[in-house]
């Protein structure tokens, strides 16, 4: 009986000192909590494009495919010749493969009934160019519809721009992001007469890519400019330290 009574005491006892590690620890968790810091680091940096991409397209129709077929090798050669003389390397040049369409043309006889015919081939092929001397490209990309006097039937696309060192570019701003999140959550520490604890969290935020000096609104998802040459890029950090 004695011995089954220790046995009870000591468990108690046990439970005692287990519940109050348990409620302090729950205390220090809440007090912790209730002494946070919450900032938003933001890191921004206007940069210049080194890629351009540009594309155009042009076409021909004939009754006669192998007729067709000439005149778009013609249209070929201009293009090339053409970007060629702009000062654009000719292994930047890539023409993709030709398109083939049969046209018809539909007709109703007026009692219901409808009924095609044959209206003639039209050939297409795209023409694009890759590299990283935008001021040829750019030039040749506003100059090449002078073909259309030559008889092509030619439409060019707005160049696209891009940047090829964009992963530093991100890990760049995102240390920045960070140091500003960090200064901030400090600054308001030392406001508020305390000192700058750990950090208890951190959230990358989306990384923007802007037009330079454009009055474009950022993505959900993340807004990635291709149009504009000069471009900013922005990123925010959601940082959360503990106050001592």
């Amino acid at each position: 009986m004695k011995s089954n009574s220790l046995v009870a005491t000591i468990i108690a006892g046990l439970s005692v000192v287990l519940f109050a590690l348990v409620l302090g620890n729950a205390y220090k968790f809440k007090y912790r909590m209730n002494n946070t810091i919450n900032v938003t680091g933001n890191a921004k940096k206007d940069f210049e494009s080194d890629i351009v991409k540009w594309s155009a397209s042009y076409s021909r129709k004939s009754m006669d495919l192998s007729t067709a077929s000439e005149q778009l090798k013609h249209d070929r050669e201009l293009v090339r010749q053409f970007l060629v003389s702009q000062g654009i390397n000719p292994k930047e040049i890539l023409f993709n493969a030709v398109n083939i369409n049969r046209e018809f043309t539909y007709h109703n006889d007026g009692n219901g009934n409808t009924y095609n015919t044959f209206a003639g081939y039209n050939l297409s092929q795209n023409v694009s160019v890759e590299s990283k001397d935008l001021d040829k490209v750019d030039n040749a990309s506003r100059e090449i519809s002078a073909l259309i006097s030559q008889g092509l039937e030619l439409s060019s696309n707005s160049p696209n721009y891009y940047y090829s060192k964009l992963e530093d570019l991100k890990l760049e701003l995102i240390s920045q992001a960070s140091q500003n999140a960090k200064q901030r959550a400090a600054n308001i520490a030392e406001e508020a007469g305390s000192s700058l604890g750990d950090l208890i969290k951190a959230d990358l935020g989306i990384f923007q890519i802007t037009g330079q000096n454009d009055n474009e609104e950022y993505s959900y998802g993340g807004a990635f400019n291709t149009s504009s040459r000069s471009k900013t890029a922005n990123i925010t950090v959601k940082a959360s330290y503990g106050a001592n």
